[in-house]
């Protein structure tokens, strides 16, 4: 390569670099106060991205990992994760709620450890395994499954959960009136994934 197009070619390099290095903005740069504390929630990745749609079928993070907002990017958050550097997709949620009310679901200040050592045995158990069982609380579920895709589940307050084990796997959680689970609802090869089923003995 001659010298003239070496350095027009690291002009280029330099240039793409500099675009793509504005793209992610600190919590100084957009004003937004730093956040460090713990995943709320068992989280599902792909490689180093955690969707919204937080898929049951995926690797799983357990509720309670040490994390931490390093810097804000379009429609996501780049983080450490249990000491592994992870992004946070907004990917279906985006008109229901802002990233920066995302972030703050699912990084929470107060260890959610600590709750779940409170609850029943068989409560802990099917929460450490990322699945659900009737009579658990929203709080718990929550714990076991992450929040449900904003952009199905609006209002928390609804009498039916919609959640997904995968991208062709759908499932419902269906509340009775004190708020715990009534019904675990899909295929049956989705709630064998999903639905706790404790050992015998």
């Amino acid at each position: 390569m001659e010298r003239g197009a070496s350095f027009r070619w690291l002009a280029v390099v330099a240039a793409a670099g500099a675009v793509l290095g504005g793209c992610q903005k600190t919590s100084a740069d957009l004003g937004i106060p730093e956040r460090a504390g713990y995943t709320c929630c068992n989280l599902h990745h792909e490689g180093d991205w955690i969707s919204d749609g937080n898929y049951a079928e995926l690797p799983m993070i357990a509720a309670g990992a040490p994390a931490r907002v390093k810097s804000y990017g379009r429609n996501h958050a780049l983080m450490d994760v249990d000491g592994r550097p992870m992004r946070l997709g907004h990917d279906y949620g985006r008109e229901q709620e802002s990233l920066q009310q995302f972030v703050n679901k699912i990084v929470v200040t107060s260890d959610p450890k600590a709750k779940l050592a409170t609850w029943p045995a068989a409560v802990q158990d099917a929460i450490r395994q990322g699945k659900v069982m009737v009579g658990m609380t929203k709080e718990q579920v929550i714990m076991a499954l992450g929040y449900p895709m904003t952009s199905e589940n609006p209002s928390l307050d609804a009498d039916l959960w919609r959640y997904w084990a995968s991208s062709f796997g759908p499932y419902q959680i269906l509340w009775d009136g004190r708020g715990r689970v009534q019904e675990i609802a899909g295929d049956q090869l989705v709630t064998n994934m999903v639905v706790y089923r404790p050992k015998p003995g």
